[in-house]
């Protein structure tokens, strides 16, 4: 059961939580709380929460930009590694029709 939230939805449950948090004695009460009400995973929730803290510097962690800039980089690294290995057979097969007579 993946299901795809709006941006606008996780902005609205994380704004719940905030306000339902001095009402519950931990976290995962309110989570549990919110994601009843919403009809979605607790699960969800307290990831989403997680990475609001993370991107936020609040917690210890790779923020959401460095990841997916990391995830860039290692698509493109991938990219010119084939491009380079497409490169170095076409020159063998150049070299070896330049060394025929």
């Amino acid at each position: 059961m993946n299901q795809k939230y709006s941006p606008g939805m996780r902005e609205r449950a994380l704004r719940m939580l905030d306000e339902a948090r001095p009402e519950h004695p931990n976290l995962m009460s309110a989570v549990r709380h919110v994601a009843g009400l919403l009809g979605m995973s607790p699960e969800t929730l307290r990831v989403w929460h997680r990475r609001r803290e993370i991107d936020a510097g609040q917690r210890p962690g790779v923020p959401t930009d460095v990841a997916e800039e990391n995830k860039r980089l290692r698509r493109e690294n991938a990219e010119l590694k084939k491009a380079n290995e497409v490169l170095k057979a076409a020159s063998v097969f150049f070299a070896r029709e330049l060394d025929r007579p």
